[in-house]
């Protein structure tokens, strides 16, 4: 008898990651099922060496199916993710449509592993997003030795992360500079090419933005609530890999030798950190990764017990796809039986 995971959202980039991820970490005793729109039935999906067709799924039996990995967008995800739920497969979302929903646990597999038990509430576990999940891995062992009062956070995140029309947008701006066609804008809300743009997500009245808003809570969510947070979101021309960086201030004191100590012990991360020119991490050496880098860890100047890094990642493969496995593994390994389609 097998494990019936289903992947909704097969042919978008998120879910490809997922089946990817799926088919590297050789679980024993699954079955893996590709779900898309009625319009893509029928599309075939790399699962290993193996190929997958997708099917409807508005069509598929999810009461035999034990968990469902949703990597659809908020909308489509608050659509079908209570029908799953109910019909009795457990739904991992990678989406921000329950990451605020306070019945709906919010988990970075590395920090809260514990609270996956709460799923059973509404069947729907949240995957954090991936630049706060990142934040959370480095954040939490520094939290628990000196505890964090405030954060001061500058992201810079990869057009991959708007989707793929975003990432198409940023190959088609590039080749346009370069061949001297006009530079056309859709996906973003400014040109992306040999750019940066200062906003990720929607504008609020406030002048801060819905991703902005959106780390704030996920951030208190997860580590404290009483944390303060100050952040800066920004999309750069890069394709794959998001980075982070932070001044963190403690309400004890910690050291740097302390601090990277706790880093290079903690799960999931790799420190890397020299004092040399080019000894740190940047995006693209996180492509293909499952792990988050840290770099640059120094005491911060303008705070007495304040320290300062940068961070980076995989938003894809670590940020989305790789949360997701791990809590589907959980999952498996101390709360579900088996049930096959």
């Amino acid at each position: 008898m097998s494990w019936t995971i289903a992947v909704a959202g097969a042919t978008g980039t998120v879910g490809q990651e997922i089946l990817n991820v799926l088919a590297e970490r050789e679980l024993e005793d699954i079955e893996v099922v590709a779900l898309a729109s009625r319009k893509s039935m029928g599309v075939e999906v790399s699962y290993g060496d193996a190929v997958l067709k997708c099917r409807d799924i508005a069509q598929h039996d999810f009461s035999k199916t034990a968990i469902t990995l949703m990597a659809v967008d908020a909308a489509t995800a608050r659509e079908w993710a209570p029908k799953i739920a109910t019909a009795g497969s457990v739904v991992i979302d990678t989406s921000a449509a329950f990451r605020m929903d306070p019945a709906v646990p919010l988990i970075v597999p590395e920090v809260n592993a514990h609270a996956i038990e709460r799923f059973a509430k509404k069947n729907i576990v949240a995957v954090a997003s991936g630049i706060v999940a990142q934040r959370l891995a480095a954040l939490k062992p520094l939290h628990d030795e000196a505890k964090v009062t405030r954060i001061v956070s500058t992201t810079f995140q990869a057009v991959s992360g708007a989707g793929k029309d975003a990432m198409d947008e940023l190959f088609t701006q590039t080749r346009a500079i370069f061949v001297g066609d006009q530079v056309e804008r859709a996906a973003l809300p400014k040109q992306i090419a040999f750019n940066v743009i200062p906003q990720v997500g929607d504008m609020a009245e406030d002048g801060s933005t819905s991703e902005e808003a959106s780390e704030v809570t996920e951030t208190r969510k997860v580590l404290d609530p009483d944390v303060k947070l100050s952040v800066t979101s920004v999309r750069v021309p890069v394709f794959v890999g998001d980075s982070d960086a932070l001044a963190v201030e403690f309400e004890r004191p910690i050291s740097v030798q302390k601090a990277k100590s706790l880093l290079r012990a903690a799960p999931g991360l790799i420190l890397m950190d020299r004092r040399e020119d080019g000894a740190y991490v940047t995006p693209a050496e996180t492509v293909g990764d499952f792990a988050t880098y840290v770099s640059r860890v120094r005491k911060d100047p303008g705070a007495a017990n304040g320290l300062m890094m940068w961070l980076s990642s995989d938003n894809l493969r670590k940020g989305a796809a790789l949360n997701a496995v791990q809590i589907a593994e959980t999952l498996m390994a101390r709360h579900l039986k088996k049930r096959v389609a």
